[in-house]
Formats: structure tokens, sequence, C-alpha cells
């Protein structure tokens, strides 16, 4: 997820110094941000790792501090002291052009160093990076690794909640990540469909701001016609899937769901569980009754190929997907919401696609796989999103813990195709003949 690409254009001499100030008041919103998100946790929190996918909330807090250092202020500051030498391995995350690593399932036994240590050295980084970017003159090349940076941290903002909600969930005591939210109720919009006549279309982003490098090159993709849902699937269709015993039915799933389904005993979406007559879903305010309007959440590609397939449909393409985003502003349940949990779309009807942005990241039928002419950027920043091109599937539209700065209609998430620990969900499509 890395394209070096200036994304503020000024005019002249004045562009690099303006895009610096303007990239300082961000870094600093940012890093802030992290923190804030942080700060309900206590430094036992932040040492849990709960599943394999998941990584501490102190690892994340420093591994973005690690990107910085060692990609802009070792290379490009003359007078820069590294914080600490052993953090360049401690902290590294799969950049072996970088150096080597630690097993990540083991990010957890990292008691050392301090919670206060990396407090301490997020700090320092941050003091030497306001610095480099108060300096008279900043190279476009540095500016374009602040802004890639930046959006690094937002990643791991979404990281940091996805993974503490799962590491409250596995906790017996069912703790709450946050206090006071009160999940929204009433009915949803109906769901309808609409129609979209596709044709040969340019997709992908243009340049005209920061992306990341596998959303590009922008180019031509023939997309047939096709109809696509005004909202995502709601818990209430979820359950009827699953009063249908949809979990049961292998003629539904693809080979590797189904055995999924049978290995890992799968009978409902992550963090649901049945009291009675009842079913109960954990949400980072705890335990909370199901809303059948809200958005389904926390199902794998595998569940929510299989409830399309129930439903007489299939899940859209990436460039379907695209396609009805493309015009639409970015806006909805997002991280800055603070509510950290879906939220029923809006109004009794609707004629046009709802909940593109937000709520729930929505998977597509779509491989991860490059655009034609991909090309990463040299060096070990070209890890950052190429090498995992193979056996992972395509999620668009951000959620309510993605930053609004964050997401856009190109933006491309990817994931196994078996993962349910992040907020996923489900909107259905078909094909218009």
């Amino acid at each position: 997820m890395a394209h070096l690409k200036s994304v503020i254009s000024f005019p002249s001499a004045q562009r690099e110094e303006r895009k610096a100030e303007t990239l300082a008041r961000q870094y600093a919103a940012v890093r802030q941000q992290t923190e804030s998100l942080a700060a309900p946790l206590s430094a036992e929190d932040q040492m849990v790792q709960s599943c394999a996918e998941a990584s501490p909330a102190k690892w994340h807090q420093a591994h973005t501090t690690w990107f910085f250092e060692t990609f802009i202020l070792t290379p490009q500051l003359a007078n820069y002291h590294v914080f600490d030498q052993r953090f360049r391995d401690l902290f590294n995350s799969y950049y072996n052009a970088v150096g080597s690593q630690p097993e990540k399932a083991l990010r957890n036994t990292f008691s050392r160093p301090k919670l206060e240590e990396v407090e301490k050295y997020r700090q320092y980084v941050d003091e030497h990076m306001q610095e480099l970017l108060s300096a008279s003159a900043v190279s476009d090349e540095v500016l374009q690794l602040v802004e890639l940076g930046l959006n690094h941290e937002q990643q791991h903002q979404e990281l940091l909640i996805t993974d503490i909600k799962h590491a409250f969930w596995s906790n017996p005591l069912r703790p709450a990540y946050q206090s006071g939210v009160t999940p929204a109720s009433g009915s949803t919009a109906q769901q309808k469909a609409k129609d979209f006549p596709g044709g040969l279309l340019e997709l992908g982003a243009d340049g005209s701001r920061f992306h990341f490098d596998n959303e590009a090159p922008r180019h031509k993709v023939f997309v047939p016609a096709f109809r696509f849902a005004t909202r995502p699937a709601t818990w209430g269709e979820y359950l009827a899937f699953m009063d249908d015993r949809g979990y049961q039915r292998p003629e539904l799933w693809l080979s590797d769901g189904w055995q999924a389904v049978q290995t890992h005993h799968w009978t409902a979406p992550l963090y649901w569980e049945k009291s009675g007559q009842e079913w109960y879903q954990f949400t980072c305010s705890g335990m909370k009754e199901i809303n059948e309007s809200e958005p389904v959440c926390h199902v794998s590609l595998y569940e929510a190929d299989a409830f399309a397939r129930w439903a007489g449909a299939r899940l859209p393409t990436e460039f379907e997907w695209e396609v009805v985003a493309a015009d639409l502003p970015v806006e909805g349940n997002l991280l800055e919401q603070g509510n950290f949990h879906p939220v029923p779309a809006p109004g009794a009807a609707a004629e046009d696609p709802l909940q593109m942005f937000g709520d729930v990241w929505e998977w597509t039928a779509s491989a991860y796989l490059p655009y034609p002419g991909f090309k990463p950027a040299a060096g070990a920043i070209g890890e950052y999103n190429g090498k995992f091109m193979s056996g992972q599937m395509v999620l668009r539209g951000g959620s309510c813990a993605t930053p609004a700065s964050h997401i856009r209609a190109t933006y491309r998430n990817f994931f196994q195709p078996a993962t349910r620990w992040q907020f996923s969900g489900v909107r259905l499509a078909d094909d218009n003949i």
C-alpha cells in the first residue's frame, strides 16, 4: 500500500514548503489519534495478542514509530541518532530488505521495552519529525514518504481497534474497550437493487491524490451491466440464512469454505453467542443483543459468498464496487464517529446505494492481484504491497474503525478468505441480463 506520489499541488518553489507545513499538522493529528485510541488501555491490555492476525497495541504504537525512524529520519537527518538500535529488528514487521524480524506470533512476549519506553520512543521520533518538516527545504521524495507513513499509521489505528476487540472477547471477563456508547436502534432502509450499465471504463487511482501502489496504474476494464444492492446485508437477513440451515448445506459453500466450516465448527459469525432463544454479539462496548437492522459483520469471504448464493445473488467484483462508489462522497460511520460498531442504514427506502464508506468492509469476488503495468517501488518500501498478491481477496469501502481521511473509492484492502476478525460484511450484486 505504498505509492510515492505527490498529492498536494502547489506552484513554483513554494510547493514543498507549503506541503511540509500541511504534513506537519497532519503528522501531529495522526500521531495524537493513535495515542487517543490507546489511552483507554492499561499496560497489561497493550501486551495482549489473541489471534495470529492480531498484534499487541503496544507493538502497533512502536512499529508505526519505527516506520518514520527507519525510512525517513535515519537516512535524511545527518545528526539523527536512533533511539535504540535494537528496535530496528524488534519492531520490523515484514521488511526483509531492512533486516530480520521476530516471529509475529511472539509479539505478545515482548514485555520489554516497557510501555513507558515505547511512549518515550514515540515522543523522541515526533520531535525529530517536526524538526525535519520545519526545515527550510524538504525534498518532495521525503514529503511523499511522510505521507506514506501517515497513511501507514492510519491503517494501524484500525488494526489497534480490531485487535483489542478480539483480545477483550477472548477474555472470559469480556471487558469493554469503550463505555457510554449506545448502539443505534430502529429500522433500516428497504433492500433494493440498482441497475448499472457497465461498459469499458477507466478504473484505479488517477494520481490526483495520495494512493497506495496497489491502486494503480489507472487502466481500462470492461465491466458488464450489473445490479448492485442499495445497502449491505443485515443481521436479520443473515439470521434467515442461518435459520435455513445455511451452515449445514455444503451446496452453498466453496470447497475451502466448507472445509473451514467443518474445521472451525462455524455456526454463526464471529462474536455471536446464543443465550436461550436470543442471539447476542460482543462489541467494543461489551455484550449486546443483536439488532437485526445493523449490517452483518465479522464474516469471512466464505460466509459472505455462501450467503450470497443462498440469496440467489453473488458478491460484486471490486470493479463493480468502484464504479458505484466513484462519484459518491466519502462520508459515513467511520472512526471519527467513535462508534466502532456498524449502524443501520438510514431512511425507509433508498434509490442510490447507502453506506458505501464506513460501517463494514465489503468482501468482493475479486482476487487481490496487480493491475496491468503494476510495478512496486524500489527498495524495502516496495515490500509494502506487491509481495502479498497471492491467496487473498479484495475488500472495499472501509469500516467503522477506518479514518475518514484514509479511505477512498479506489482503496483496495485485502485479506485471506477465512479472515473474520476485521469489520467485514456483505453487499449483494447480480448480473443485469
